[in-house]
């Protein structure tokens, strides 16, 4: 708690009642990469608790809609166009269970992370895990030309991920924005103008 008085990210958070720091970060993305617009609809990969749905809330807006999906069970929002679905995206029939909501996206986004274990190797390649499952829902499930965000935990086997993503998107590229933590080793992963 005491790193957490000191961090401007979630002081500010908690004063413009966004549910968590990581809001910042997908809006800084999106500054930089243009991956939302007002109007599209949005799949939030691991969206708990549900910082980054509002900040794609915030810029699809009322035409829009925004999907999370997550183990942990969500807290609804009161915006109409924003829903939380509690289930594991590892399920054999996830895509079933999507396409219930909504059959295709315009961007997938995923802040997803494993359950810290504390040992890096571990954690790296569970986070890598995690993406990839990203990933294949997203080729799944975007439009063409359709955008794709993700956080991975940099290690040995970041960059056989990234080839994976630029093998499905015109222009792909690692970033890390400002609200992530210094100490953090994440990175995001952005995949733009995807091709079927």
């Amino acid at each position: 708690m005491s790193y957490r008085r000191k961090d401007g990210y979630w002081r500010q958070a908690k004063k413009e009642g966004y549910r968590s720091r990581a809001s910042y970060k997908l809006m800084q993305l999106n500054s930089t990469f243009r991956l939302l617009k007002k109007g599209d609809a949005v799949l939030d990969i691991g969206c708990a608790p549900g910082g980054w749905m509002q900040a794609a809330r915030e810029i699809v807006g009322d035409p829009g809609y925004v999907l999370g999906i997550d183990l942990q069970k969500i807290a609804p929002f009161e915006e109409e166009n924003v829903e939380a679905l509690q289930a594991d995206i590892t399920r054999s029939d996830i895509l079933t269970i999507i396409r219930e909501r909504k059959e295709m996206f315009d961007v997938v986004i995923s802040d997803i992370s494993p359950n810290i274990s504390g040992i890096w190797d571990v954690d790296h390649f569970r986070s890598v895990e995690l993406s990839e499952k990203a990933l294949d829902l997203a080729v799944e499930l975007l439009r063409n030309r359709g955008n794709f965000l993700v956080k991975v935990f940099q290690g040995e086997a970041t960059r056989d991920f990234f080839e994976k993503v630029k093998a499905h998107f015109s222009y792909a590229k690692i970033s890390s924005p400002k609200a992530s933590r210094k100490s953090s080793a994440e990175v995001y992963v952005i995949g733009k103008h995807f091709s079927r």
